[in-house]
């Protein structure tokens, strides 16, 4: 095969994957006209964390980008008139190595389109991963995406030589899914995380007993949705998605913006890709999920199926809870102190720290770094609390805004628009 070609089918199958937002970096396009240093705009490298924190460089690209399904959300669907590219196995696992001797990457992201049938898909992806560990001594971070319908033992191949699996949910619902993907099955896309999950608590039990036993998948399973493609509220995303955490036990749930790819009467025609600013809310929501220790029904419910777009998911609760407010930075335990709106965790830590020795003040706060402009308003400290002169909710929602300087200052307007 010849070195065009390859560049040809680089160019295809990475341009493909940049849909697949499995990675922190998916979102960047930063080009750089200038001839200066680095340029982000290209498609074929993303970014993904280790467990202690190392950022590490991956190849992303599909396997082809040919698919048997027609699903209207996707750019490989079908019938979308697009330039098709299929990588051999020997090709890929030619251009990790390659790649990785030019320390332009750490590891590999493989995803694929579907061709002739889940199960033959699948075995190629596996394929893969096994030649880059078995022939090449291949040791670096390889992520494989699961491929729906794809039988048991492939998927318990796949987690001996990947280190994170990851099936797309895409719709967050089922009913978006039969309107918008009405050959697959739910069920498709559950198997596999079922199977990944059993697989990770098997093996980690079997190697407290026997110490030679392999890692499966040792960095976990992730998953994917797609929204603003159907009408799903907030509440439907994140419902789902605290559901998929508790059930499967997921490193992480990525939400992707709907990007219109061709016109069809059941999609969105809105113009544009779905706001990032929705996008954000709904990851500042599952941050507090995770970490900050709020239930799913504190922020969304009946009565607030949609985040606020103009104000962060703490600051909207916060404002809804003023009765619990102000809390007593010296007094309250971290859960509480977690939910201020402008305190972070790592101020949470220092604050719990630094209380120890003396009495803390407002600029003992400062100098911790907490959002003063935001934080006073819900907090006492040293006996005092910022005078709120009984303001409303409103009030408060408006003194904030005015003080904020958001980075999405200037698009806001224009995103806004979209939600009315």
């Amino acid at each position: 095969m010849s070195f065009e070609r390859i560049k040809e089918k680089l160019n295809i199958l990475a341009d493909a994957a940049k849909y697949d937002v499995s990675c922190s970096s998916s979102g960047s396009k930063r080009s750089n006209p200038n001839k200066q240093l680095g340029d982000s705009s290209g498609m074929g490298i993303c970014h993904s964390y280790t467990e202690d924190g190392r950022c590490v460089s991956l190849l992303k690209i599909l396997l082809t980008n040919y698919c048997i399904f027609d699903c209207a959300y996707c750019v490989t669907r079908k019938s979308n008139d697009i330039k098709r590219a299929a990588f051999k196995i020997e090709e890929v696992v030619d251009l990790t190595i390659n790649f990785y001797r030019r320390n332009y990457i750490e590891g590999l992201f493989l995803s694929s389109g579907i061709f002739k049938s889940a199960d033959y898909t699948m075995e190629r992806l596996v394929a893969v991963a096994k030649k880059l560990r078995l022939e090449e001594g291949f040791n670096g971070y390889i992520h494989l995406k699961s491929i729906p319908g794809a039988s048991d033992e492939l998927m318990r191949e796949a987690g001996l030589y990947a280190d994170r699996l990851s099936v797309n949910i895409e719709i967050p619902t089922k009913s978006g899914l039969k309107l918008l993907a009405p050959d697959k099955k739910r069920e498709d896309f559950i198997k596999p995380m079922i199977k990944v999950k059993n697989e990770i608590i098997q093996y980690k039990e079997e190697k407290r007993l026997i110490k030679s036993t392999p890692k499966y998948a040792p960095a976990g399973q992730s998953t994917q949705m797609i929204i603003g493609a159907t009408g799903e509220s907030d509440k439907d995303i994140m419902y789902a998605s605290n559901y998929f955490y508790k059930s499967f036990n997921l490193k992480r749930v990525y939400y992707s913006g709907y990007v219109p790819i061709s016109y069809d009467t059941r999609l969105p025609q809105i113009g544009s890709a779905v706001p990032m600013l929705r996008e954000n809310r709904l990851y500042q929501t599952d941050w507090l999920l995770r970490f900050y220790g709020f239930d799913i029904r504190e922020i969304l419910n009946d009565y607030h199926p949609n985040l606020d777009v103009d104000i962060d998911p703490k600051l909207s609760w916060a404002l809804r809870n003023l009765d619990v407010f102000p809390i007593d930075v010296n007094k309250a335990d971290k859960r509480w102190l977690a939910r201020i709106p402008g305190v972070g965790l790592k101020s949470v830590n220092k604050i719990i720290g630094a209380r120890r020795f003396r009495k803390l003040n407002w600029e003992h706060l400062k100098a911790i770094g907490i959002a003063y402009n935001r934080a006073k308003y819900f907090i006492t400290c040293d006996s005092r609390d910022f005078e709120r002169r009984d303001l409303t909710a409103e009030q408060i929602k408006n003194f904030i805004l005015k003080q904020s300087m958001s980075k999405y200052k200037g698009v806001y307007n224009n995103q806004l628009s979209l939600f009315n």
